[in-house]
């Protein structure tokens, strides 16, 4: 087997763990998990009050 063959073969496995990705990454059952996790930024958020006002900001 020369390099070319080597590097062709490489090629080829590094394309179908690229498809394996991104059929993982879209699927159907990690849609809600995903915008989960894009919502946590905003989950630990205490909502805070003015003394003054008596208002919720």
């Amino acid at each position: 087997m020369d390099i070319g063959t080597i590097h062709s073969i490489w090629t080829v496995v590094l394309f179908g763990c690229f498809i394996g990705i991104v059929w993982w990454a879209y699927g159907k059952n990690r849609k809600s998990r995903f915008d989960e996790a894009a919502n946590l930024v905003f989950a630990d958020e205490q909502p805070t009050t003015s003394e003054k006002e008596g208002v919720i900001k």
